[in-house]
């Protein structure tokens, strides 16, 4: 029994041999006619096609919204044109519809530039008319205006396509109901700014019959401010007028 034990241990693999030689039990050949096995390099592969993926390129952004410019025309003799064609085309996102919303002084043209075009609007001095009898009622515009956003509030409900306000919506803050209200009712939102100066504001109030107070007047146009992007609108149209020789009153907008 003691021999044959010694046999078994003077028989055990020495330093050196393993089963990476392919014969468990003898030692591992070297020399240059047996070179070192060969390493996967899958992994060094893997890690450089990694780095030399290029990133996904960004999408592109959507152009920027433009502002448009239409002059006055020297008669406001003009045949009617259909609601649809008052401020342009429908917008292409297919919203449920346009409220249109114009800006500017009494004496602008702003009820001129809606009669042009055979269009009737939501208007405060309409209403006047209406509760009190009295267009140049001015003791209760709170109740006016209340009054003039639950009418197109009803009309949004009864998703009517086309909508215009047509009052002075002298400043952002009160704009901001209208474009609030609009929105929420999943409508885009348009504006008309009549860019006109102050001087032909105050001769056309001169020849009206209702007139405006020139003090009054003067404070609103202190009041005015254009309309921009960022309040919400999806598209700004500057009505402005022409002199007499053929040039317009002001340059062209950005």
């Amino acid at each position: 029994m003691k021999d044959r034990l010694r046999r078994r241990r003077q028989k055990s693999p020495a330093a050196g041999e393993s089963e990476s030689t392919g014969k468990v039990g003898q030692k591992r050949p070297t020399g240059a006619e047996h070179p070192e096995p060969l390493q996967p390099d899958y992994l060094e592969a893997f890690e450089a096609q990694k780095a030399v993926v290029p990133p996904e390129p960004a999408p592109p952004l959507p152009p920027p919204p433009k502002i448009e410019v239409e002059m006055q025309p020297e008669s406001p003799a003009f045949p009617p044109a259909p609601a649809s064609e008052a401020i342009g085309h429908a917008p292409q996102t297919k919203p449920k519809g346009v409220v249109v919303l114009a800006i500017g002084l009494p004496g602008s043209g702003k009820t001129t530039w809606f009669r042009r075009r055979g269009v009737t609007p939501l208007s405060s001095d309409l209403l006047r008319s209406v509760l009190f009898d009295d267009v140049e009622e001015q003791r209760y515009q709170g109740l006016v205006f209340s009054t003039l956003r639950s009418l197109l509030r009803a009309r949004l409900i009864a998703r009517m396509p086309w909508n215009y306000v047509d009052a002075t919506n002298l400043s952002p803050r009160e704009r901001r109901q209208w474009i609030h209200m609009a929105k929420g009712f999943g409508y885009e939102v348009h504006a008309v700014f009549f860019d006109v100066p102050l001087e032909v504001c105050l001769e056309r109030n001169r020849q009206r019959d209702r007139l405006v107070p020139e003090d009054i007047l003067r404070r609103m146009a202190a009041k005015l401010r254009p309309p921009k992007f960022e309040e919400g609108f999806g598209k700004i149209v500057v009505v402005r007028v022409k002199k007499k020789d053929g040039e317009t009153e002001a340059s062209d907008a950005e």
